[in-house]
């Protein structure tokens, strides 16, 4: 089983890794990693996926796996929840599209398969933020909601001492949207470099350089990551827009972020 791990200069208790499609038992569009429970995969095979990811990466505790609706809302995750993965069986998840934590041993999680994951962590590992932001997400201000919950936690924290990790998404030279979405963000004051023209009268956004842009309007410069098309890439990606298009349901993904208690 293979993950991407994100190149960042944090303290080692950190870690973080996004999952790919190989490793897993479902079949047919769903192959073989999905850890979506809700895109009508078999539950029983998600859910084998799912404990083959907790043991493939050695995890501190189950992911807290979110009801994500596109909107802005962030869960402050706190270790003394029920962490055990296989929570969501047997109650409702928590709605929300970001979360953060001051505690070690908790793992966020946030699903896709087109949207793009951002992962910020402090640099000695003491707060931690998970978001969901596909393009509503980040037009409403994901990013920026989970930096203010993130200082909010820790009122000593600084940007400057905060890295950021852009997982993939769909890449822009996929991602076709209509002229309304570029208003949005323009109105925002995101820069129209991120939009480019096509010949059909709509435009090609960079999901990744609009989240760039809010990230160094919070005073976050230091990041990497985004460089992945899940759309352009089948045989690694899961990807909604590109499995939409074939008529066939997709899986998920999933970018996972967290902090163990002691030094490796």
């Amino acid at each position: 089983m293979n993950f991407l791990t994100p190149q960042w200069a944090v303290e080692n208790t950190v870690g973080a890794a996004f999952s790919l499609r190989e490793g897993g038992v479902s079949q047919g569009s769903y192959a073989s990693l999905n850890v979506g429970l809700h895109v009508g995969d078999d539950p029983l095979d998600v859910k084998e996926n799912r404990r083959r990811l907790v043991e493939a990466l050695d995890l501190p505790a189950g992911p807290r796996w979110l009801s994500q609706v596109h909107g802005t809302k962030v869960l402050r995750c706190l270790a003394d929840h029920n962490s055990d993965h296989e929570a969501s069986e047997t109650e409702a998840l928590p709605m929300a599209d970001a979360a953060i934590t001051t505690d070690p041993n908790v793992v966020l999680a946030i699903q896709v398969a087109d949207c793009l994951p951002v992962l910020l962590a402090s640099e000695d590992g003491r707060v931690l933020g998970a978001a969901h932001a596909g393009w509503r997400g980040l037009a409403a201000g994901v990013i920026e909601a989970t930096w203010t919950a993130m200082c909010e936690a820790d009122p000593t924290l600084v940007p400057q001492r905060v890295q950021a990790w852009l997982g993939p998404c769909i890449g822009p030279l996929e991602f076709e949207v209509g002229p309304e979405v570029r208003e949005t963000f323009l109105a925002a004051g995101d820069s129209p470099e991120a939009f480019a023209p096509n010949q059909h009268g709509r435009w090609q956004a960079d999901l990744a350089q609009l989240a760039r842009q809010r990230l160094i309007r919070c005073g976050i410069e230091s990041m990497t990551g985004g460089n992945w098309c899940t759309a352009s890439c089948p045989e690694t990606f899961f990807s909604h827009r590109r499995e939409s298009r074939a008529g066939v349901a997709s899986g998920r993904m999933v970018a996972l972020l967290w902090r163990r208690a002691v030094r490796l």
